[in-house]
């Protein structure tokens, strides 16, 4: 039988021959063939067998496959957008059908499309949604408690909860998704929410320094010195307790504090008090009964309450024309002018 073999490059054959081993080689541009037979008529048959193999195996190559219409070209305008991005996942710009561009424009023109665009698989991306937003919701909602009743309000979620820790998480493009600023933690707390009497609190004011705001009557530490988060909250809770009961305590050198090492201007006792109450005492008529009555009813009057609370501003605050202004209303109403 005649077999038909399509037309291929020529093949070379060489042959070596050693005692009665004989070796064919059969090659050509594109294959080889080497064949080792004592029998110089099986290693005729052999040659005519991978020749036809070899031939056999040159078939015409599998045409390529055009590439048809992208995704987004498919996708119907009411289609379930949660089904295409359910969740947080790298950018497709096969699923996604929005002309969307990132990247640094070139010689003025516009950014890099989304086709090919390094810079938007960078970051995992959700494509926030309403409706996947909502689904998401839905999901977590058996796992989650009511809102307690009782906290209807900001004044008593800051009575039951006095502290407040602030931490920041960072998203940013980079070869790691850690930044070494998420670790800070600021811990708030008011001190009129703790149980201070007047020497602790001017002693705390006293060790934090500039960690407490006078407006605002909040105390802020700030714990950034442990690597991990949750190390700097640790830290931050166990300064505030230190705080708290180094406060409380009273040293004997304490005792040794004059008028001039205190914090703020205390009226009481002070020569200004006495010196209104003799004023008083002598703008008084003559044969009026004298002591400690009588000093506790002048004490009480309305414009001694005013005068006191003038030079007690005064002389915290510091002179400027709000704090004169009322001194000076209070002097007047004082001496009756």
């Amino acid at each position: 039988a005649n077999m038909d073999i399509p037309s291929q490059p020529s093949f070379h054959l060489v042959r070596k021959r050693v005692g009665n081993i004989q070796q064919e080689v059969s090659f050509s541009a594109l294959y080889a063939i080497s064949i080792i037979c004592p029998d110089t008529t099986c290693c005729a048959k052999s040659r005519i067998s991978g020749n036809i193999w070899s031939l056999a195996s040159r078939g015409q190559r599998k045409p390529k496959r055009e590439e048809g219409d992208p995704r987004t070209e498919k996708m119907a305008a009411d289609q379930d957008w949660t089904a295409v991005y359910p969740s947080a996942a790298s950018f497709r710009p096969n699923a996604v059908p929005l002309p969307v561009r990132m990247g640094y424009p070139v010689k003025g023109g516009v950014p890099p499309g989304k086709k090919g665009n390094l810079e938007l698989i960078k970051i995992p991306n959700f494509l926030h949604t309403p409706a996947a937003i909502k689904k998401h919701c839905e999901a977590l909602k058996p796992f989650c408690t009511e809102w307690p009743s009782a906290l209807d309000t900001d004044t008593k979620c800051d009575e039951h909860f006095p502290i407040k820790t602030t931490t920041t998480d960072y998203v940013f493009a980079g070869p790691s998704l850690r930044n070494p600023s998420a670790r800070i933690v600021h811990l708030k707390v008011k001190l009129s929410s703790l149980n201070l009497d007047d020497h602790a609190r001017k002693k705390m004011i006293k060790l934090v320094g500039e960690r407490y705001s006078k407006d605002t009557d909040v105390l802020t530490i700030k714990a950034d010195r442990c690597p991990l988060r949750q190390q700097n909250l640790d830290h931050a809770m166990y300064l505030l307790t230190v705080l708290y009961h180094e406060s409380w305590k009273t040293e004997a050198w304490e005792a040794e504090k004059t008028v001039a090492d205190m914090e703020e201007y205390c009226w009481e006792d002070s020569p200004s008090q006495r010196n209104v109450l003799d004023l008083l005492a002598r703008m008084k008529a003559a044969g009026e009964e004298e002591g400690e009555e009588v000093r506790e009813q002048l004490l009480g009057r309305r414009e001694v309450q005013e005068y006191r609370n003038s030079v007690t501003r005064l002389k915290n605050e510091g002179e400027n024309e709000d704090t004169m202004t009322q001194y000076k209303e209070a002097v007047k109403k004082v001496l009756s002018l």
